[in-house]
């Protein structure tokens, strides 16, 4: 079942090709973690879909309030008999029919639906996990980059490149040659008792887990948190490096071209993290 504009029903709901997050990429998504029907990080996920619709001119419904949404997605799960268990939520946004480039109306549609996951809490996957940069193409960083669209092509096709390569994972370079993200997530480079995750302004999505880990991080006593540009050259001089999302939680590098990476501070900075979803 998925919830198309709040009305429950089949999964087999069929877009036109006026749709315009399907013919112009007119859309943005959400993706959020439930555990036994609660919302993990909600808020944030919620303000930042709101910003973002913002950005993008889409005009927000008077009755798209946090509690509206949190509602929604709390009966999408229980239609869908996942309300006692963990699932990923998806939020999907695309700006009604009509125009072309040049939209008629500003008025959007929304569609959420959710699947299964198997752990409540985020786990430490410490199997071996390569990562390369992906050069084929470069990000160009700006506000528009941050988002979470439709505009997913670089992902798309880095993630085809890792795969014929035998590669876990690809790192993105934005037109400044800094490192920017993984493909499905934020990156953290820790040398010393540095970490440091690129800057909003290098063009990372505004990731929700990359916001709860800086803040976790600024109140250890023993380490710095920096949002500053990452350097290939720096890549390798590293002491650990991990990707973040609020799927899988922290996924440590374990593997970039020739240098092994240890996973100490991933596995600490985990550990609070879990704490924190427990308090939350």
């Amino acid at each position: 079942m998925i919830n198309f504009n709040g009305k429950l029903q089949e999964n087999n709901l069929v877009i036109s090709n006026n749709n315009r997050g399907y013919s112009y990429g007119d859309g943005l998504f959400e993706t959020i973690k439930a555990v036994h029907g609660k919302l993990l990080f909600f808020e944030d996920h919620y303000f930042r879909l709101m910003a973002s619709m913002r950005i993008m001119r889409m005009q927000i419904p008077m009755d798209f309030t946090m509690e509206f949404i949190e509602e929604q997605i709390v009966n999408t799960l229980e239609a869908n008999n996942l309300k006692t268990q963990s699932a990923r939520v998806k939020i999907q946004i695309d700006r009604v029919e009509g125009g072309l480039y040049l939209p008629e109306d500003n008025n959007i549609n929304f569609i959420i639906s959710v699947k299964k996951i198997d752990s409540d809490f985020y786990l430490l996957n410490d199997n071996n996990y390569e990562v390369d940069l992906y050069k084929d193409h470069y990000l160009s960083p700006s506000l528009l980059t941050t988002l979470k669209s439709n505009n997913k092509a670089l992902n798309v096709i880095g993630s085809i490149y890792a795969r014929e390569n035998k590669l876990d994972n690809c790192l993105l370079i934005n037109t400044n040659k800094s490192v920017v993200e993984a493909l499905n997530g934020n990156l953290f480079l820790v040398k010393g008792n540095i970490i440091k995750t690129p800057p909003l302004s290098d063009g990372c999505l505004k990731g929700v887990l990359r916001k709860q880990l800086v803040d976790i991080i600024k109140l250890l006593p023993d380490y710095t948190i920096e949002e500053a540009s990452i350097s290939p050259f720096e890549l390798q001089k590293a002491d650990e490096l991990f990707i973040t999302n609020v799927i899988k939680g922290i996924q440590p590098i374990t593997k970039y071209r020739k240098k092994v990476f240890k996973n100490v501070v991933a596995k600490m900075l985990l550990q609070k993290l879990n704490v924190k979803v427990r308090l939350g």
